[in-house]
């Protein structure tokens, strides 16, 4: 074998073990994100909090969404349980739309006999991101620290991981019902959106289109 061609082998053989090693360690990280995904949504968090807070998803004049529902029924559960004071609702709307998702869940849980003045709409955000900032703003300005989130089991881990970036002491309590936790299928689909979803946030700071139905 000629010098050159023993340089081209070796070079060969340096870059296949590289991509090789690149492989391993995104398959590495993909997995071990979608674990956590996983984990986290088994997770039942129900300590003594300022505020109990219910990320948004769709409404329909007024009404919330199957999804919705769930979220704000677990809410209303906690809340009555005790483990905090309020009840935080947040989201935004969409053009055309009269209502918010924070004022369709605030009025949900009005309705529910929560009273008014324990129940924070936060009607700002079109996706995770912007809701979780939007609620931290207002956590601030009332000089609260520590919250119970609700959500989708495959959507607390990426909603923790905001919350406490943006500076609340946040833990997650998912939901047990609805669309989202029926069937095998849904579970493991929604696990590899979140799991994108997560790495995407982590990579870029920035929210992803990877987050949990909105119908």
């Amino acid at each position: 074998m000629t010098a050159v061609a023993e340089v081209r082998a070796r070079s060969w053989w340096i870059a296949s073990r590289l991509v090789l090693a690149g492989t391993v360690a995104v398959a590495l990280l993909v997995g071990g994100t979608a674990l956590r995904v996983w984990q986290v949504a088994r997770e039942d968090n129900r300590p003594s909090s300022d505020a109990i807070v219910v990320l948004g998803s769709a409404q329909y004049d007024g009404r919330p969404s199957a999804v919705l529902q769930s979220r704000l029924d677990h809410a209303l559960a906690l809340y009555r349980d005790g483990v905090a004071p309020r009840v935080v609702t947040v989201g935004g709307n969409r053009a055309g739309d009269r209502y918010t998702e924070a004022a369709a869940g605030a009025r949900y849980l009005r309705g529910m006999g929560v009273p008014g003045g324990e129940v924070y709409p936060v009607e700002q955000g079109s996706d995770t991101l912007q809701s979780v900032r939007a609620v931290a703003e207002v956590f601030a300005a009332h000089g609260w620290r520590t919250a119970v989130l609700v959500t989708d089991p495959w959507h607390e881990l990426r909603t923790e991981r905001m919350a406490r970036d943006a500076g609340i002491d946040a833990v997650g309590s998912p939901t047990r019902s609805g669309p989202v936790v029926q069937t095998r299928w849904t579970e493991l689909r929604y696990v590899a959106r979140e799991t994108a979803g997560y790495l995407y946030y982590r990579l870029f700071h920035r929210s992803s289109d990877a987050g949990p139905p909105v119908a």
